[in-house]
């Protein structure tokens, strides 16, 4: 880690409320299993090598207790009851942070793959840089065979001058906006003073009316704050498998 990243005051958020509906199963999202592992399992061992002095801060919902039974009471629970979307998710966890955090890391339950190097990267960014969002990128050069799945990513949309202008999320995007390459897998370090401030100017008017995380990028960028990137060059681990089918095929590619 960079010496300058600020380790002891960054507080990981898992957002692990949602259903499995497209795994086939009734068991939370979070609980399903890869390699045998469940993915937030994978998720927790992966944070572990960072030493990261504040708990991690998990929100459930779906199966709530199942999660909770699984885990045991070596972190702490924020709940989201009603599914409104990913920016409120992490708006349900407000409550249950530490008095201590200074930046939020984000991560989603369906990103098993996500390595420990890609982590320590996006914190030492954020915490040299300080700029109020460090998020991940990352470039595929088609949607072809097993990145077919990633054609449903958020598209990451820049300016003339390369700023990321805003985030455009595939249900909403435009036929051009498709075909961009570079995509959002949903890794964010954020500057929880500026988060906390803003994150209830989130609307709700996109296709699936709900609270996305990721407008928080273009409430920045509105702003004229400071955002930060890394590339993630691996793309295996931007792979958030959402049915069975892409599951089996992760177990292969890992």
């Amino acid at each position: 880690m960079d010496k300058n990243s600020n380790i002891n005051n960054v507080q990981l958020v898992i957002l692990a409320a949602g259903k499995g509906t497209r795994m086939r199963s009734n068991d939370p999202k979070a609980l399903t299993l890869l390699h045998g592992k469940p993915f937030l399992q994978h998720i927790l061992d992966n944070i572990t090598p960072l030493n990261l002095t504040l708990k991690p801060v998990i929100v459930i919902g779906h199966e709530k207790e199942k999660v909770k039974k699984m885990l045991g009471e070596k972190y702490t629970y924020a709940e989201q009851n009603e599914q409104l979307g990913t920016g409120h998710a992490l708006m349900c966890a407000k409550p249950a942070m530490d008095k201590n955090h200074e930046i939020i890391l984000v991560l989603f339950t369906d990103q098993p793959a996500v390595s420990k190097e890609t982590l320590k990267e996006l914190i030492a960014k954020h915490s040299q840089m300080k700029g109020v969002i460090t998020m991940a990128t990352i470039t595929v050069p088609d949607y072809k065979d097993w990145r077919f799945g990633m054609n449903h990513y958020g598209r990451i949309i820049r300016d003339a001058n390369g700023e990321i202008k805003k985030i455009v999320e595939y249900k909403d995007a435009d036929e051009e906006e498709k075909k961009v390459k570079e995509i959002n897998p949903s890794i964010y370090a954020f500057d929880a003073k500026w988060l906390w401030k803003n994150i209830n100017e989130l609307k709700k008017n996109n296709m699936k009316n709900e609270y996305y995380l990721s407008d928080m990028i273009e409430i920045a960028q509105i702003q004229k704050e400071k955002i930060e990137t890394i590339v993630v060059t691996n793309l295996i681990e931007g792979i958030q498998p959402n049915s069975k089918e892409e599951l089996e095929m992760l177990e292969k590619l890992t």
